[in-house]
């Protein structure tokens, strides 16, 4: 790993903090240090890294609400790291916008493997928003939004961005490249490169929910995104079924 990636660790137990610098350190990343959310905003108004891993666990302002506060101001990844048994703070988290979460104690070779995929996705979305960037912009509607495909950005109908994660910008794309197609969860895995997850992680069905807030006109009745009972999600352009089209 290039020391081009800079990792900011959130986390106020010293001790972990210094494991944490000293293996990643010897694996080529640059790491930066913050114990509380005020020191978090103090070395990211120093420089923005391409990662944060990010303590749920602080004592005043807590990981979940720094997880918002990082989501909708930066484009970068976010690990959350969670107690063992806290299951209601890794949904909450993933709702928020963290790409993945850690439960403590973790090995820290699953730590590095989790970095480098969120990573991957990151840079790859980069570099294809640059390519595309030279051409034409081209957008695809969906529901009362548009998906910049160029600039991996979502848009509503005011031209206003609406913060994604490089996973749900991923899903989208997936949902948006193939209308009217029933998806298994192991399929949009498949589509979105993310093979390093279980085929049956659950938290795919979170970030789903997360998209039908931004883009239906009523999450609790999604008619774009729509739930397939035993079998996956399917895109429906403009919620209309294919036989009224």
């Amino acid at each position: 790993m290039s020391s081009e990636a800079t990792i900011l660790i959130v986390e106020d137990d010293r001790d972990v903090r210094a494991v944490l610098k000293e293996y990643l350190s010897e694996h080529g990343y640059e790491v930066v240090e913050a114990g509380s959310g005020a020191e978090m905003r103090k070395a990211l108004e120093r420089a923005i890294p391409h990662a944060v891993l990010l303590d749920l666990n602080l004592p005043g302002e807590d990981g979940l609400t720094l997880a918002r506060y990082l989501r909708e101001r930066h484009h970068l990844g976010i690990i959350m790291v969670t107690g063992q048994g806290d299951v209601v703070d890794r949904i909450v988290g993933l709702e928020m916008g963290a790409d993945d979460y850690l439960a403590k104690p973790f090995d820290l070779r699953e730590l590095r493997a989790r970095l480098k995929s969120v990573l991957r996705r990151y840079r790859t979305a980069g570099t294809e928003g640059e390519k595309r960037a030279r051409q034409a912009s081209p957008r695809i509607p969906v529901g009362a939004c548009s998906l910049d495909l160029a600039a991996h950005r979502l848009l509503d109908g005011d031209g206003r961005e609406i913060p994604l994660t490089a996973m749900e910008f991923d899903l989208l794309k997936v949902f948006a490249e193939h209308p009217h197609q029933v998806l298994s969860r192991d399929q949009l895995l498949s589509l979105t490169r993310n093979r390093e997850w279980e085929p049956f992680d659950r938290s795919i069905d979170i970030r789903i929910a997360r998209l039908r807030k931004k883009i239906e006109a009523d999450a609790d009745r999604p008619q774009l995104i729509r739930t397939v009972r035993g079998a996956g999600y399917m895109y429906v352009p403009g919620g209309k079924d294919p036989q009224s089209l």
